[in-house]
């Protein structure tokens, strides 16, 4: 059986790792990663929680790319998006007051609210008609979003039923993925435990779903 993915091609520009501080980020090192997100670039880089890789997350053939290289089906797979914060977080989702309080009390931090997708994300996202937020309390990947001007869409770089130590360190991570990407951001070493998922749809109430490094506050 063919592959969904197998009629997307991966065009990457020149492969980096480069080395970022959170409390001290480099402008122009940000303005290189900048470039190829906007270019449709693949990047890794830390979070509050396991690294993860991502792109422009208004890109679709970015997305495809990423589907392609974690083997993701967005039919049967939620995905996922960072935001810098909450202000604009109405484009993306559908968020009432009593989801939005909650969010606001938690974040930035650990944790993935799964919200209604509105129809400003591309259609691609509306396979499932719901979308994950993510504000991580990391500088960096919030920067990077920030500067983008776009959200980006994340997902873990390891497999939900599979954890080594590549997946927390930067360069064994460098070593795997550096003919796959375009960029490996260094922010030092990750954590093991993955986000908590919030799924925040039902009328009914919020559920936690997967049980990660996020205590929630109600």
């Amino acid at each position: 059986m063919k592959n969904y993915y197998s009629l997307f091609t991966v065009h990457r520009s020149p492969f980096m790792l480069l080395r970022l501080y959170e409390q001290n980020i480099n402008a122009r090192e940000v303005e290189k990663i900048i470039r190829i997100l906007q270019d449709g670039g693949i990047v890794i880089y830390p979070t509050d929680t396991v690294y993860a890789m991502g792109c422009d997350a208004l890109n679709v053939r970015a997305i495809e790319k990423i589907c392609k290289l974690k083997n993701i089906n967005p039919q049967k797979t939620n995905l996922s998006i960072i935001c810098y914060d909450l202000s604009n977080i109405s484009e993306y989702a559908k968020v009432d007051n009593a989801t939005f309080k909650l969010m606001k009390k938690n974040l930035p931090g650990p944790f993935t609210f799964i919200l209604n997708a509105t129809n400003n994300l591309p259609k691609i996202y509306k396979n499932r008609k719901e979308v994950g937020i993510r504000v991580p309390d990391n500088n960096i990947i919030r920067t990077l979003v920030k500067e983008l001007g776009n959200p980006i869409l994340t997902t873990s770089v390891h497999d939900d039923d599979e954890m080594m130590e590549y997946f927390t360190d930067p360069e064994l991570i460098h070593e795997k993925y550096e003919n796959m990407v375009d960029v490996v951001i260094d922010g030092g070493y990750g954590d093991f435990q993955p986000s908590t998922v919030v799924d925040c749809t039902s009328p009914e109430g919020f559920e936690i779903i997967r049980q990660g490094k996020g205590i929630l506050e109600d």
